[in-house]
């Protein structure tokens, strides 16, 4: 991410950080601005659009302004599951786990029942445990180790308390991973902390705290999902995990070379050496200018 960042300040762009947006103004069916939480109003033409289509959609473009996604439309479309997720550190490395572990329960069938249909949080579980320190020793100082488990849940609109059930809940996967695939855990453990459905929904803005935007179902996959150009609002476009052509790294970054053949380019973007060589002749001539008196 720094990486990306610092090509994006390299090349001229503006990043704006703890900058919520409270809303997209239409006028006449086009975008004309964006409106920031801290009352900033950006005019624009085009709003190029990362985040969940279903939440944008219903949360900062006025009905009056959506004949084919209004409020109706989008509460018909079906979200996927949600994900409990605990991180924690331990000073003891465990250096027999791989990168990425799949830690299947004991039921399959039955635990997608209960996340999908039933919307219960079951006993069991299946987890997905993260070991970045496998592939990045500079996460950490030695002879510590990170991991973060996750666990699939249902989303919010199960009503599940997870203010009362997410402490349990955490304690209910270390102690199954101590017992099970990273012994003495709990005698190593250095801090842990956990995000439930609450923070996919709150702080990050998904629609019913799902994890990974619409459900992929036959009729909500590849061209069946939100489309990348938007059909109530011109200018307004989508990337990400919530549209064309699906969630998943690949499928992201896909919608993204999807979006950059959408867009009109009015004129060619220059390069970042045609750009400094630009600039540089425009302050050679200013610098001339002056010193002619002109």
């Amino acid at each position: 991410m720094q990486a990306v960042q610092q090509l994006a300040q390299e090349l001229g762009i503006e990043l704006r950080f703890n900058s919520p947006v409270a809303g997209i103004e239409v006028e006449a069916g086009r975008v004309s601005a964006v409106r920031t939480e801290a009352g900033e109003r950006i005019a624009c033409s085009r709003v190029v659009c990362n985040a969940d289509p279903s939440a944008v959609y219903t949360r900062l473009i006025e009905p009056r302004a959506r004949h084919k996604h209004s409020d109706r439309a989008v509460a018909k479309r079906k979200q996927s599951m949600s994900l409990f997720v605990v991180y924690f550190a331990t000073k003891k490395r465990f250096d027999a786990l791989a990168h990425h572990s799949i830690i299947l329960g004991p039921r399959y069938r039955e635990l997608l029942k209960d996340i999908f249909q039933r919307r219960v949080l079951a006993e069991d579980f299946s987890l997905y445990l993260h070991a970045p320190l496998r592939t990045d020793r500079s996460l950490a100082p030695d002879h510590t180790d990170l991991f973060y488990a996750l666990s699939p849940v249902p989303n919010q609109l199960s009503g599940l308390d997870w203010e009362g059930l997410a402490p349990d809940y955490q304690a209910r996967i270390l102690a199954f991973l101590d017992r099970e695939h990273l012994p003495g855990l709990k005698e190593n453990l250095l801090t842990a902390f956990s995000v439930d459905p609450r923070y996919f929904e709150n702080a990050l803005r998904s629609c019913q705290g799902a994890g990974f935007g619409l459900e992929p179902r036959l009729l909500q996959s590849a061209y069946f999902r939100y489309h990348n150009r938007s059909e109530d609002v011109e200018g307004l476009f989508f990337v990400g995990a919530g549209v064309h052509p699906g969630a998943g790294l690949p499928g992201v970054l896909s919608s993204a070379k999807v979006l950059e053949k959408l867009i009109d380019k009015p004129e060619r973007p220059l390069s970042l050496p045609e750009a400094k060589k630009t600039l540089n002749n425009r302050l050679n001539n200013n610098a001339r200018s002056r010193e002619a008196g002109l």
